[in-house]
């Protein structure tokens, strides 16, 4: 099998998961503290919470925060939806959009105050860089990261997505600075937490395939591959890039029959039908939008494996477009 989305659809673990993790306020719980202040040290911060990580547990986020928000649009769909219903509330939110090249326009941050900013060191779906450092030079609001795919130590508040990690539950971890009240004992979902650090302690990124299956992708595709985004403006372990006159979500299906996983987008490697809402927002109509694909890298393929898997992608995209054109 070759996983060429697993930023967004991780390789599901079998793990084994102990009682002891189980909290109980009537213990000490010694298993779970161990573990909560090993996930705070590795990340150096002083404590964390877990919330839904959907549009409703985004919005009770929001309200928590207590300050004026900002969100860039090329974040996650929980986090943008449940600024939606933040707005709904009558709360006010600065919406930071995406230029051309994919990249967050910066400029609002400093025409206005506010207190938090939804902002990551990437953009979703094409993995476009975003120098955090530059962020906190233009505006005095506490950077709020989700950091499943990059941590960057220059966010004040970083959100591990589960599901993007481990592939199991809705919930995500959030580590602060004190900026939240202690959660409830009750509340706490342990499980999200222990899942997510065993899962950030064997995160792995292959650096290296970028670049070759760059050049195989150029050399397969010739006229037929575009780019909406620079391929060195991405996260080093991913790629970006698009095909004329296919929706990505056919490519897809058809790859995976032969166990080749690619994605265009959050929660479409399964072929959904909805095209990039990333892709929209930097102002691309939404039939270009569905030419969009995504590679991300863990493992390190051998030159011949990726001209292979290059080939199988170039043989079922003409078919593809055969039969689009019949």
């Amino acid at each position: 099998m070759f996983k060429l989305n697993f930023l967004l659809y991780p390789n599901v673990q079998d793990l084994h998961i102990s009682n002891d993790y189980s909290l109980n306020v009537l213990d000490n719980n010694e298993v779970f503290n161990l573990l909560k202040k090993d996930f705070l040290k590795k990340y150096n911060f002083k404590d964390l919470k877990t919330i839904e990580f959907s549009k409703f547990g985004i919005l009770g986020f929001m309200i928590e925060l207590n300050g004026k928000i900002a969100v860039s649009k090329g974040e996650s769909q929980s986090i943008v939806d449940g600024a939606i219903e933040y707005e709904k509330l009558g709360f006010e939110v600065l919406w930071l959009d995406l230029n051309k090249d994919g990249s967050v326009k910066l400029d609002l941050l400093e025409k206005n105050e506010i207190d938090f900013i939804f902002i990551s060191s990437y953009v979703m779906d094409t993995f476009v860089k975003t120098d955090l450092q530059k962020v906190k030079s233009l505006t005095f609001a506490k950077v709020i990261s989700n950091s499943s795919a990059n941590f960057d130590e220059n966010c004040d508040i970083a959100i591990f997505d589960c599901y993007k990690l481990s592939g199991y539950t809705s919930n995500a971890v959030v580590l602060h600075n004190n900026e939240f009240d202690e959660q409830n004992l009750a509340n706490i979902d342990a499980l999200s937490i222990y899942l997510c650090f065993e899962s950030l302690r064997n995160q792995t990124f292959n650096t290296s395939n970028k670049k070759l299956f760059l050049e195989e992708l150029k050399k397969q595709f010739n006229d037929d591959i575009y780019f909406f985004v620079e391929p060195n403006s991405t996260l080093e372990y991913s790629l970006h890039f698009a095909l004329k006159n296919i929706k990505a979500r056919e490519l897809i299906r058809t790859s995976a029959l032969s166990n080749i996983h690619i994605t265009n987008g959050e929660g479409c490697s399964l072929g959904l039908s909805k095209p990039s809402r990333i892709i929209q927002h930097m102002q691309y109509d939404e039939t270009t939008s569905r030419n969009a694909i995504s590679l991300s890298f863990c493992e390190e393929y051998k030159k011949e494996q990726i001209e292979k898997v290059v080939q199988i992608l170039h043989k079922k995209y003409r078919q593809i477009r055969v039969l689009n054109e019949q």
